[in-house]
Order: structure tokens, then C-alpha cells, then sequence
């Protein structure tokens, strides 16, 4: 007898066998529940390579004892091309318990001869349907692991029998082995020509540009009868446009650098007299390319997160906002509809370090402390990184079901005398950013948001803000704002990848204030309560185009009704590359 064919017969018991057991395992589906598990097996080898399968069950002792079952199949679209890494550890597939009566025949797959791989979501799906093309996978990955196992001249005594029968499952299937390595070859060319014309090793470049075409109508608010004023917003067109370089240096942690350059999305704060009217992407009279956010995340083991960033760390990046339906670069363009402003808004551009640890799938504990980012890296008295403007926030994410998520969070912010704050994050009315105008405050916001998808085409949002502010120099006076929204999304509205958007809210408002300006003068609180009224359709052109229509109202401006309510209308177009 050759060397070669004495190795094979060493290595070939328990590895054929335990393969072609989880073969019948995965093929049970398509089965007759009245067959034995014996006459299982024989019916899918038999089928499959036109051979007896008498003397493989014969080394099945606990095939041949297990009940029979009748699985629930599972619908996974275009399963093999889901297929993640091969796993190293029996325990790395959620859905397999050493109960399972093909627990020992997938552990020595997986931890002896590592040819068994997951999906993306960490499961088996032992009971879902095998298709050829999968079991031409697995033949082609166990064949090759015993070529590597014959080179070294090690295994188990095997009989010429088992040989015989995975030479006539490879002549079974040699059209699909063909195929299957014919895509690795393909894949294997394609992968070394990106390789060669890559900028970047370790990173990734994507980006967006945004086309707005907009225009308000209404009188300017002033606080005062509307007819006194003109509307002061002439109709506009301008841009901006963000690259964002991801880069990775482990696979699983990364630097996020983004450069931004437009021609500065106005701020229609001084055109209409009420910040109630701005964008979400206003750039605040900036110009020119600049550096919008360095931020840096990396896991700790497999259930915590942590962020560092120099330049805009803002809360929405590491706490969920529970919004997404409606917010993000493709859903509402007001600034107050994208979420609560007094959570995810401090009022300046971040600087500092935020942590996340997810403690299972129903809960999630988010914490950050941020500063303002130019005021961090200044010495001087009243600056620095726990001297700043700052804010300290944390959140508890529940999720009772995969429906709805419920976001409880706290966030205490400081804000030093003259440093030109805003405490509502350029939301709401002028006393609500400002209730003490540039005197020290000290404010503590709670926050309470849900997203309930109700079903595919339909999800129902919302939150409520209350803040309590206090004035830490000069007198000792008390603020109390609030806020809130209901949000109404319509996924796949006309056509997939569209969505509708409703939003109906209460900007930022001091409902009461001990501070006067000046003896006698009137407190600094809001006598109205202004409305936001808004609605927005993205229609999705192709994956890298969209187009959004959006209108939103204000009523009774500055939460003052005498002031005439004011219309904002734009049209964004959307690039992402």
C-alpha cells in the first residue's frame, strides 16, 4: 500500500463521519418526519452519492438513539453567500447547546478540523434546509484540511470503504467544487487589483455632498407686532460636502477623520429672528475646508466600547438617540426635529472620552464627558479640559423587545460666564438657550425617548426634555425648560429605501424664571408656546442618490404670538459615495 493512501486511511473515520452527520442534520428538513434517524441518514447519503450508508451508521451509535424531530425551517436569503469566518470554537454558535444531539459531531468539525462556518449573527441554523452549494462548500473545505492532515501524518485508522465513499461524493459534486473554486480564483484576482490600487492599508474613504435649495416666508420674529418687519430670507442655493476617512489599525477599532468644505449652509437664526428655524447641517457661518471630528473608538472584550476624540465627540455618536427613523442624513432637515436638542445637543463642539457597555440584547449603559473642544486645549484660568463649557451625560437603553427601545438619560451641563453659550444647542427660543443671559449655569436635563416600530412601514418616536438651570454668579435664580416631539416615520413609502417623515413638537420654552435683566424688568420666561410642525419625503433615486423634499411651520415664533408664523421650504439633494 503507498504512503499517500495509507495516510488518507488514517485520517478519514471520524472526520467523513461527523461531516457526513452534519449533512443529514441540515438536510432533516426536507425528511418525512415518520423516517427513523437512521433511514435519515441513509436516504441523504444514498441520494446524494448513490451509495449505502449502512456502514457509516453502523460508527453513529448516537444518530441511530436520537428522537426523531420535525424542525421549524428557517429563511435565510441567499444563505451562502451570508456565510461568516470559520469558527474555532463550538461555543461560538449561539443556537448550539452541548444538549444537542449533534453537539459532539460539530465540535470535533469545528475544534479538530475547523471547516464549520457561522452566519453573521453567531448561529448554526442546524435546522434550516442544506443546499448543494453549501454542502459543495463544506466538501471543498473538508478535503482540503485533509490534505493538510495526511502531511503530517497523523489521525485515525479508517476503512477502505469510507475512502471509496467520499471519493464518489467528490465525483457526485464536482460541478459545484468546480464552480466553487472557479469564484475563489475570481475573488482571489479581484481582491489583489483593489489591493494594488488602494490609497490606504488601513483605511477607507467614504462621503457625502448635499445640494440645498431653500427660503422662508413669513414676517421676521421680533417679539413685537409682525407688521413692523420684513422677511428678511432671500431664496438660496448652497453645499457641503464631508469625506470621512475610516481607519482601522486591529479590525475592530477605528479612527474616524472627517473633513468638511461647503459654501456655509446659513444659519437662518438672523435672517428670521428665532433659531426655531435652522438646519440640522447649518455650518454656522464656517467656509473653507476644515477638520469636523477626530474621533477614535475601540471595544473592550466583547460587550464595551469606549470613544476618545479630540474634535466634536458629540453625544449622538456614542449614545443611541432612538431616532434614526426620522433623523440622520436622510430624514428631517430642521435642526429641532433631528432629536432632543437638551440631551444630544451641549451647545459646542466636543472634546473627551465616552464609554458603552452592553450588558445583554434588552440593555445598554452609555456614559460620556465632554468639553468644549477650544477651550480644552487652553491653560488658561476658566479653560481646559474640567474647567470648559462641559457635559456630563449618561443614558440606560432598554429594549423590551426587538419593537421598542426606551431611552432614560441624564445630562449635567456647565457653562462659564461670557463664554457665548447656548444651553439648548441652538434649539428652541432665545431665554431657552440663554435663561440667565452670559452668567455662569449649572443645568441638569432629563430626557425620555422611544422608538417603537411597530411594523415595517410604520414606526411612532418621540421624546420629553426637562431641564432645571441655575445661575451660579451673581444672584441665585432657578429656570425650568422643556421640550418635546412626536415623531412619525413611514419606511419604504412608494418604494423601498424611501421614507416619510412627520414631526410635531414643542421647541425648547422656559416655562419659568427668577431672573430679571434688570430690577422691574420683566423675568425671562416665555409667555407662548410656539409649534413645529414639519413633514419631509426622501425619495431614493439609486444607493448613492436621494432627494428630499421637506416644509415645516412655526407657530407663534420665540413662543411669542406676536409674532406671525413662519414657513421654511427646502429641497436637499443627497450624494453618498
Amino acid at each position: 500500500m503507498s504512503i499517500v493512501l495509507w495516510n488518507y486511511l488514517l485520517v478519514i473515520p471520524t472526520f467523513f463521519s461527523s461531516l457526513l452527520f452534519i449533512y443529514s442534520v441540515e438536510a432533516a428538513a426536507e425528511v418525512p418526519a415518520n423516517l427513523t434517524s437512521t433511514e435519515k441518514l441513509q436516504q441523504d447519503v444514498a441520494e446524494t452519492s448513490g451509495i449505502s450508508a449502512q456502514e457509516i451508521v453502523q460508527n453513529l451509535p448516537a444518530l441511530s438513539n436520537s428522537p426523531v424531530v420535525n424542525p421549524k425551517v428557517e429563511k435565510v436569503e441567499n444563505p451562502a453567500t451570508q456565510l461568516t469566518d470559520q469558527v474555532t470554537s463550538v461555543s461560538q454558535l449561539s443556537d448550539i447547546r452541548p444538549t444537542d444531539w449533534a453537539f459532539q459531531a460539530l465540535q470535533s468539525l469545528v475544534e479538530r478540523y475547523g471547516v464549520i462556518a457561522g452566519y453573521p449573527d453567531g448561529k448554526f441554523l442546524g435546522n434550516r434546509a442544506l443546499t448543494r452549494y453549501e454542502f459543495a462548500a463544506g466538501l471543498n473545505a473538508a478535503l482540503d484540511r485533509l490534505n493538510e492532515v495526511i502531511a503530517s501524518n497523523t489521525g485515525d485508522l479508517v476503512r477502505k470503504e469510507d475512502l471509496a465513499t467520499l471519493q464518489k461524493l467528490q465525483e457526485q459534486f464536482a460541478t459545484e467544487l468546480t464552480q466553487l473554486r472557479g469564484r475563489l480564483d475570481t475573488l482571489e484576482t479581484r481582491t489583489a487589483e483593489v489591493e494594488a490600487n488602494q490609497f490606504s492599508t488601513t483605511t477607507k474613504l467614504v462621503g457625502d455632498a448635499i445640494f440645498v435649495a431653500a427660503d422662508t416666508f413669513g414676517d421676521r420674529a421680533n417679539n413685537t407686532p409682525a407688521d413692523d418687519t420684513d422677511d428678511r430670507t432671500n431664496t438660496f442655493f448652497s453645499y457641503r460636502v464631508r469625506l470621512n476617512l475610516q481607519t482601522s489599525f486591529t479590525g475592530r477599532d477605528q479612527l474616524t477623520t472627517i473633513l468638511t468644505a461647503g459654501s456655509a449652509v446659513p444659519n437662518l437664526t438672523s435672517t428670521t429672528g428665532t433659531a426655531m428655524t435652522r438646519f440640522t447641517f447649518d455650518t454656522d457661518g464656517r467656509e473653507g475646508t476644515y477638520l469636523s471630528q477626530l474621533v477614535y473608538r475601540f471595544p473592550i472584550g466583547q460587550n464595551a466600547t469606549v470613544w476618545v476624540g479630540t474634535r466634536a465627540l458629540q453625544p449622538a455618536i456614542f449614545t443611541p438617540t432612538l431616532n434614526a427613523s426620522v433623523g440622520g442624513l436622510n430624514g428631517a432637515l430642521s435642526r429641532f426635529a433631528t432629536f432632543n436638542p437638551t440631551i444630544y445637543r451641549p451647545g459646542f463642539d466636543g472634546a473627551g472620552a465616552a464609554f458603552a457597555y452592553k450588558f445583554n440584547n434588552q440593555l445598554q449603559l452609555n456614559l460620556g464627558y465632554i468639553t468644549s473642544d477650544n477651550q480644552a486645549n487652553r491653560p488658561e484660568d476658566n479653560n481646559g479640559f474640567f474647567n470648559a463649557n462641559s457635559l456630563a451625560l449618561t443614558q440606560l437603553t432598554y429594549s423590551p423587545s426587538r419593537r421598542l427601545d426606551i431611552g432614560f438619560s441624564y445630562g449635567r451641563k456647565y457653562f462659564g460666564t461670557g463664554t457665548g453659550f447656548n444651553l439648548t444647542g441652538g434649539t428652541g427660543s432665545a431665554f431657552s438657550r440663554n435663561p440667565f443671559e452670559q452668567n455662569a449655569t449649572t443645568s441638569d436635563n432629563f430626557g425620555l425617548q422611544f422608538n417603537w416600530r411597530t411594523s415595517s412601514r410604520f414606526h411612532l418616536g418621540g421624546w420629553f426634555g426637562y431641564t432645571l438651570a441655575h445661575q451660579d454668579n451673581g444672584s441665585d435664580n432657578d429656570a425650568t425648560i422643556i421640550n418635546a416631539a412626536l415623531t412619525f416615520a413611514f419606511p419604504d413609502l412608494g418604494k423601498q429605501g424611501n421614507v416619510g417623515g412627520i414631526i410635531i413638537g414643542i421647541p425648547p420654552k422656559v416655562t419659568s424664571n427668577d431672573y430679571r435683566p434688570r430690577p422691574g424688568a420683566a423675568r425671562r420666561e416665555d409667555p407662548d408656546t410656539s409649534l413645529h410642525l414639519e413633514a419631509f419625503y426622501t425619495w431614493r433615486v439609486n444607493d448613492n442618490i436621494r432627494i428630499t423634499p421637506s416644509c415645516f411651520l412655526i407657530t407663534k415664533p420665540e413662543h411669542n404670538d406676536a409674532n406671525d408664523p413662519i414657513w421654511v421650504g427646502a429641497i436637499r439633494t443627497t450624494f453618498s459615495f
